[in-house]
């Protein structure tokens, strides 16, 4: 069984996906770029000021099913550029409880409207 969460205080879906699927206890939350869901723009500055805004749309998704950031059990970041990693993983570390959830870090080719971050995410709500 699937069920669609979405919130409007993060960005709206572009395509045929949602933000996020639940599925029993679990929520699989679709990938965030820095947009602004406010005005749809992507969010200007660093990969911080960027990553900041990622983990805010998710963490909009997350409360839209009663979850939050502590519910998280795994993420996937994408970098366009592995360099970022160091102020990326700062600001990441300021948002999690210990202990962390599993990840693995990429480096991509290019992200959508040139973003230098995206993060999914899988949580447990149960």
């Amino acid at each position: 069984m699937r069920q669609a969460v979405s919130s409007d205080q993060a960005p709206p879906a572009i395509g045929p996906y949602s933000q996020a699927i639940r599925s029993g206890a679990f929520l699989f939350l679709s990938g965030q770029i820095p947009l602004d869901p406010a005005t749809g723009q992507l969010v200007g500055g660093d990969v911080a000021a960027q990553t900041r805004q990622v983990l805010d749309n998710l963490r909009a998704v997350l409360a839209a099913a009663g979850g939050s950031l502590d519910h998280v059990v795994r993420t996937t970041v994408y970098l366009a550029d592995l360099g970022d990693f160091a102020a990326m993983n700062e600001v990441y570390g300021a948002y999690f409880t210990s202990p962390a959830p599993a990840r693995a870090t990429v480096q991509v080719a290019r992200l959508p409207r040139d973003a230098r971050v995206e993060i999914d995410a899988i949580a447990h709500l149960g």
